[in-house]
């Protein structure tokens, strides 16, 4: 389980975010190793400066009360306030078992008990220990010549005020140089992330069909390489795209002049067709219904192959989008008493394409989605949406958006309304060109839905 959380939490983590606390981590990490370092470094230096100090103090000021005391009749009060000792600073004394001291609130309790042992020993003793008063340095030593124990007391007050300072310091220096690393993390990751925005925008304008879109020429020795093969890509690329729409526009170009023969053929046979035998006559329907076929085929791949090459003009004329569905609605062989829709909706589109687009539709639901039922027209936000809904079973939800392929048939039989797969393929091909687009949900009627929507001209 924690397993897991650690990999949705390393995945949830973009590459910018990664280098910026890549960058502060680092960052912190060398600041707390300097910090750390000056200030033991710091405390040490100054220690040993202050305990060298003491010392040399303590041992002036028991030189000086051993010459005091070795004359007769010495008051030993006298003696430690004539010390001249630096302010803060306490003596204590043991002489002829007595305990003497420079301040009347210090005793020999004041002293740590480790250090009376080694003075009582002959052995000159230094420590640092925490007084009432806060932090301070002792220093002792034993004056044989007189038989006492000379301890002096020096508070650190200001070494340790000193050391809080320099600590704070270090302490912001670290999170200065942490959030600097942090920008400069941001700064570094946007250097790396930007190049790869602008190819993600690149590719995303060229699968939206700008295929002319190219990356910009660039300095950078480490990018021009990835910038040089990506061009190259999208230019190999859109030249197949550009072969292939040229050999579907050719080849449909070339089939138009022998279609023209035929249907020609067909018509002068069917209009002498009662000089014909009844088995030529069924011959003769079975052959125009093919033709019509044909030529229906043969118009919708010149309209595909116009669209993959480019040559679809931005629609210009605004239109009427009421009369327009009743106008194909009747061509389609429909009751127009199926639209529903305001009359003050207009588009701005290609008139003839966009029918066709509305009239594969209807001509789909009647073949294919066992007939038309409604057509509504509405308007939402900026946009106009149009719902065709037929009586069919419907489509299953993993052939939504497969229909709309091109030649996608499936065992619905919902491709086109020529039966080739083309019109619904056309069918999207003119939304985008119009500014819309088009998708197939399920009907409240129980059957298919296909949703227009197209944005709305504004007059």
């Amino acid at each position: 389980m924690i397993t897991a959380l650690r990999v949705v939490g390393r995945r949830a983590l973009g590459l910018r975010r990664r280098l910026v606390l890549a960058f502060a981590l680092v960052a912190l990490l060398v600041s707390a190793v300097f910090a750390v370092s000056t200030y033991l470094l710091a405390r040490g230096y100054l220690l040993a400066q202050r305990e060298r100090a003491v010392q040399h103090q303590a041992f002036a000021d028991a030189a000086f009360v051993q010459r005091r005391l070795e004359s007769a009749g010495a008051d030993v009060s006298a003696v430690l306030t004539a010390a001249g000792t630096p302010a803060g600073h306490t003596i204590i004394l043991k002489w002829k078992g007595q305990w003497y001291a420079s301040a009347l609130d210090q005793g020999q309790d004041a002293i740590p008990a480790a250090v009376r042992r080694d003075v009582a020993d002959g052995t000159a003793s230094a420590q640092r220990f925490r007084s009432d008063d806060g932090p301070a340095l002792v220093i002792g030593v034993r004056v044989p010549s007189v038989d006492a124990e000379f301890y002096e007391i020096a508070p650190l007050h200001e070494l340790d005020d000193t050391l809080r300072l320099l600590s704070g310091i270090l302490l912001g220096g670290a999170l200065l140089a942490t959030a600097a690393g942090a920008a400069l993390g941001a700064w570094g990751s946007r250097s790396v992330v930007t190049p790869l925005n602008r190819v993600a925008a690149t590719a995303a304008s060229i699968a939206g069909g700008d295929l002319d879109t190219r990356l910009p020429a660039t300095l950078d020795p480490e990018l021009a390489t990835i910038v040089g093969s990506f061009n190259s890509m999208v230019d190999t690329l859109q030249q197949r795209i550009n072969r292939d729409a040229r050999l579907a526009a050719d080849v449909s170009h070339e089939l138009r002049s022998p279609l023209t023969t035929l249907v020609g053929s067909v018509d002068l046979l069917n209009a002498r067709r009662d000089e014909l035998s009844d088995r030529s006559q069924r011959a003769l329907d079975l052959i125009t219904a093919d033709l019509q076929r044909f030529r229906r085929l043969l118009e919708d791949l010149l309209e595909l192959a116009r669209s993959d090459g480019g040559l679809d003009p931005r629609p210009s004329t605004v239109i009427e989008l009421a009369p327009l569905l009743r106008q194909v609605l009747g061509e389609a062989g429909c009751d127009t008493s199926l639209l529903t829709s305001p009359d003050d909706l207009t588009v701005r589109a290609d008139k003839p394409r966009l029918g066709r687009l509305f009239r594969n539709l209807f001509e789909n639901a009647e073949r294919h989605g066992a007939g038309l039922v409604s057509v509504q027209a509405t308007r939402s936000g900026d946009d106009l949406v149009v719902f065709v809904d037929d009586a069919g079973p419907g489509i299953p939800t993993e052939d939504r958006e497969r229909v709309f392929e091109r030649f996608a048939t499936g065992p619905a039989k919902r491709g086109s309304s020529s039966g080739t797969g083309l019109g619904l393929a056309l069918v999207t091909e003119t939304a985008a060109v119009h500014g819309g687009a088009v998708w197939c949900t399920a009907s409240p009627a129980g059957g298919a839905r296909f949703v227009v929507k197209l944005p709305e001209a504004r007059t």
